[in-house]
Protein backbone atom coordinates (compact mmCIF):
# COMPACT_ATOMS: atom_id res chain seq x y z
CA UNK A 1 0.00 0.00 0.00
CA UNK A 2 1.46 3.56 -0.76
CA UNK A 3 0.80 6.68 1.07
CA UNK A 4 -2.12 8.86 -0.60
CA UNK A 5 0.07 11.94 -2.23
CA UNK A 6 0.83 15.49 -0.38
CA UNK A 7 -0.62 17.95 -2.80
CA UNK A 8 0.79 21.65 -2.74
CA UNK A 9 -1.33 23.88 -0.59
CA UNK A 10 -2.47 27.21 -3.10
CA UNK A 11 -5.74 29.55 -2.60
CA UNK A 12 -5.21 29.58 -6.55
CA UNK A 13 -4.24 27.30 -8.92
CA UNK A 14 -2.92 27.67 -12.62
CA UNK A 15 -2.20 25.74 -15.54
CA UNK A 16 1.83 26.39 -14.86
CA UNK A 17 0.77 24.51 -11.24
CA UNK A 18 -0.45 21.62 -12.33
CA UNK A 19 3.27 19.84 -13.57
CA UNK A 20 3.76 19.97 -9.68
CA UNK A 21 0.92 17.21 -9.27
CA UNK A 22 1.62 13.45 -9.78
CA UNK A 23 0.79 12.16 -13.56
CA UNK A 24 -1.47 9.72 -12.60
CA UNK A 25 -3.99 12.15 -10.75
CA UNK A 26 -7.61 12.84 -11.96
CA UNK A 27 -7.85 16.34 -11.80
CA UNK A 28 -9.49 19.62 -12.87
CA UNK A 29 -8.76 23.12 -12.76
CA UNK A 30 -11.78 25.10 -12.69
CA UNK A 31 -11.31 28.90 -12.26
CA UNK A 32 -8.47 28.16 -10.46
CA UNK A 33 -9.92 25.82 -7.82
CA UNK A 34 -8.17 22.69 -8.34
CA UNK A 35 -10.67 19.40 -8.21
CA UNK A 36 -9.64 16.02 -7.47
CA UNK A 37 -11.88 13.34 -9.13
CA UNK A 38 -12.72 9.78 -7.80
CA UNK A 39 -15.92 8.64 -9.79
CA UNK A 40 -17.84 5.92 -8.95
CA UNK A 41 -18.66 2.55 -11.36
CA UNK A 42 -22.39 3.87 -11.88
CA UNK A 43 -21.04 7.37 -12.79
CA UNK A 44 -18.84 5.46 -15.13
CA UNK A 45 -20.84 3.01 -16.60
CA UNK A 46 -23.01 5.93 -17.26
CA UNK A 47 -20.38 7.99 -18.57
CA UNK A 48 -19.99 5.29 -21.02
CA UNK A 49 -23.11 4.77 -22.28
CA UNK A 50 -23.56 7.49 -23.61
CA UNK A 51 -20.03 7.57 -25.63
CA UNK A 52 -21.33 4.53 -26.77
CA UNK A 53 -24.41 6.33 -28.34
CA UNK A 54 -22.48 9.35 -29.24
CA UNK A 55 -19.86 6.84 -31.65
CA UNK A 56 -22.59 5.02 -32.86
CA UNK A 57 -22.67 7.33 -35.73
CA UNK A 58 -19.69 9.38 -35.66
CA UNK A 59 -17.66 10.31 -38.74
CA UNK A 60 -14.54 9.31 -37.16
CA UNK A 61 -12.53 10.86 -39.91
CA UNK A 62 -14.10 14.45 -39.14
CA UNK A 63 -14.53 13.67 -34.97
CA UNK A 64 -13.72 11.42 -32.19
CA UNK A 65 -15.62 10.67 -29.18
CA UNK A 66 -13.38 10.91 -26.50
CA UNK A 67 -13.58 9.83 -22.50
CA UNK A 68 -11.75 12.07 -19.75
CA UNK A 69 -9.96 14.05 -21.95
CA UNK A 70 -8.33 17.62 -20.66
CA UNK A 71 -9.14 20.82 -22.13
CA UNK A 72 -7.00 24.02 -22.29
CA UNK A 73 -9.30 27.29 -21.94
CA UNK A 74 -6.84 29.61 -20.35
CA UNK A 75 -3.63 30.03 -17.27
CA UNK A 76 -6.98 28.87 -14.56
CA UNK A 77 -9.34 26.33 -16.14
CA UNK A 78 -8.48 23.30 -17.37
CA UNK A 79 -12.05 21.66 -17.50
CA UNK A 80 -11.63 17.96 -17.98
CA UNK A 81 -15.55 17.00 -18.88
CA UNK A 82 -16.62 13.27 -19.02
CA UNK A 83 -17.27 12.74 -22.44
CA UNK A 84 -16.33 15.34 -25.28
CA UNK A 85 -16.51 15.00 -28.68
CA UNK A 86 -13.46 17.21 -30.52
CA UNK A 87 -11.56 17.32 -34.16
CA UNK A 88 -8.83 15.14 -34.69
CA UNK A 89 -6.41 17.64 -34.89
CA UNK A 90 -4.44 17.45 -31.62
CA UNK A 91 -6.19 14.02 -30.66
CA UNK A 92 -2.57 12.40 -29.28
CA UNK A 93 -1.85 15.77 -26.82
CA UNK A 94 -3.26 16.36 -23.26
CA UNK A 95 -4.44 18.58 -22.54
CA UNK A 96 -6.00 19.40 -26.21
CA UNK A 97 -7.02 23.16 -27.01
CA UNK A 98 -10.37 24.17 -25.92
CA UNK A 99 -10.93 25.14 -30.23
CA UNK A 100 -11.04 21.62 -30.97
CA UNK A 101 -14.24 20.51 -28.90
CA UNK A 102 -17.28 20.77 -30.30
CA UNK A 103 -19.53 19.30 -27.72
CA UNK A 104 -18.35 18.91 -23.86
CA UNK A 105 -20.60 16.17 -21.93
CA UNK A 106 -20.65 16.24 -17.96
CA UNK A 107 -22.40 13.44 -15.76
CA UNK A 108 -23.09 15.38 -12.01
CA UNK A 109 -21.86 13.79 -9.31
CA UNK A 110 -23.11 14.74 -5.34
CA UNK A 111 -20.17 17.20 -5.19
CA UNK A 112 -20.76 18.92 -8.99
CA UNK A 113 -23.96 19.97 -9.45
CA UNK A 114 -23.33 23.88 -9.16
CA UNK A 115 -19.57 23.26 -10.99
CA UNK A 116 -21.89 21.40 -13.61
CA UNK A 117 -24.50 23.42 -13.65
CA UNK A 118 -23.14 26.96 -13.60
CA UNK A 119 -19.63 26.99 -13.44
CA UNK A 120 -19.11 24.84 -16.49
CA UNK A 121 -21.77 26.59 -18.67
CA UNK A 122 -20.15 29.84 -18.07
CA UNK A 123 -17.02 28.67 -18.46
CA UNK A 124 -17.80 26.39 -21.89
CA UNK A 125 -19.48 29.17 -23.11
CA UNK A 126 -16.74 31.53 -23.10
CA UNK A 127 -14.45 29.21 -24.48
CA UNK A 128 -17.02 28.64 -27.33
CA UNK A 129 -17.69 25.26 -27.06
CA UNK A 130 -20.96 24.98 -29.23
CA UNK A 131 -22.77 22.68 -27.46
CA UNK A 132 -23.01 21.29 -23.63
CA UNK A 133 -25.09 18.35 -22.04
CA UNK A 134 -25.21 17.84 -18.69
CA UNK A 135 -26.75 14.56 -17.62
CA UNK A 136 -27.91 14.12 -14.28
CA UNK A 137 -28.55 10.93 -12.41
CA UNK A 138 -29.29 12.67 -9.13
CA UNK A 139 -32.85 12.90 -9.35
CA UNK A 140 -35.95 10.12 -9.63
CA UNK A 141 -35.13 9.87 -13.40
CA UNK A 142 -32.15 10.61 -15.28
CA UNK A 143 -32.15 13.77 -17.15
CA UNK A 144 -29.85 15.27 -19.89
CA UNK A 145 -30.23 19.21 -20.43
CA UNK A 146 -28.65 20.56 -23.64
CA UNK A 147 -26.96 24.46 -23.96
CA UNK A 148 -26.21 25.84 -26.90
CA UNK A 149 -24.02 28.34 -27.86
CA UNK A 150 -25.83 31.55 -28.70
CA UNK A 151 -24.60 34.79 -30.60
CA UNK A 152 -23.79 35.88 -27.55
CA UNK A 153 -21.13 33.78 -26.54
CA UNK A 154 -23.33 32.20 -24.29
CA UNK A 155 -24.84 28.99 -23.54
CA UNK A 156 -28.25 28.68 -23.23
CA UNK A 157 -30.77 25.83 -22.38
CA UNK A 158 -32.18 24.27 -25.55
CA UNK A 159 -33.56 21.01 -24.45
CA UNK A 160 -34.52 19.59 -20.91
CA UNK A 161 -35.76 15.84 -20.93
CA UNK A 162 -35.84 12.71 -18.89
CA UNK A 163 -37.29 10.95 -22.05
CA UNK A 164 -35.86 9.14 -24.91
CA UNK A 165 -33.16 12.46 -26.28
CA UNK A 166 -33.08 12.45 -29.74
CA UNK A 167 -30.34 15.09 -31.86
CA UNK A 168 -29.19 15.59 -35.38
CA UNK A 169 -26.03 17.53 -33.79
CA UNK A 170 -23.26 16.76 -34.15
CA UNK A 171 -25.07 13.77 -35.75
CA UNK A 172 -28.03 11.52 -35.36
CA UNK A 173 -28.01 10.50 -31.56
CA UNK A 174 -30.32 9.00 -29.79
CA UNK A 175 -30.06 8.01 -26.13
CA UNK A 176 -32.76 6.49 -24.18
CA UNK A 177 -32.66 7.78 -20.82
CA UNK A 178 -35.17 5.65 -19.53
CA UNK A 179 -33.25 2.56 -19.70
CA UNK A 180 -30.30 4.39 -18.54
CA UNK A 181 -32.62 5.62 -15.40
CA UNK A 182 -33.27 1.49 -15.11
CA UNK A 183 -29.92 0.63 -15.30
CA UNK A 184 -28.54 3.33 -12.79
CA UNK A 185 -30.84 2.04 -9.99
CA UNK A 186 -30.33 -1.41 -10.69
CA UNK A 187 -26.26 -0.30 -10.37
CA UNK A 188 -26.99 1.73 -7.21
CA UNK A 189 -29.32 -1.19 -5.10
CA UNK A 190 -26.61 -3.76 -5.91
CA UNK A 191 -24.29 -1.21 -4.48
CA UNK A 192 -26.32 -1.04 -1.60
CA UNK A 193 -27.38 -4.24 -0.84
CA UNK A 194 -23.51 -5.02 -0.80
CA UNK A 195 -22.53 -2.14 1.72
CA UNK A 196 -25.74 -3.60 3.79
Amino acid sequence: MTAAPTLPERREWTVDDLGELPTDLRYELINGRLIVASPTHPHQDLCVRILLALEANCPEDQYYVSLDTSLRVDRRSEPRPDIAVIVPDHNSTSPIPVEDAILAVEVISPDSTFRDLYDKVRLYGRAGVRRYWVVDPQRDDITLTEFVLADSGELVPSTHTSEIFTTEWPWKVTIDLPALTTRWKSKVARDVRHRA
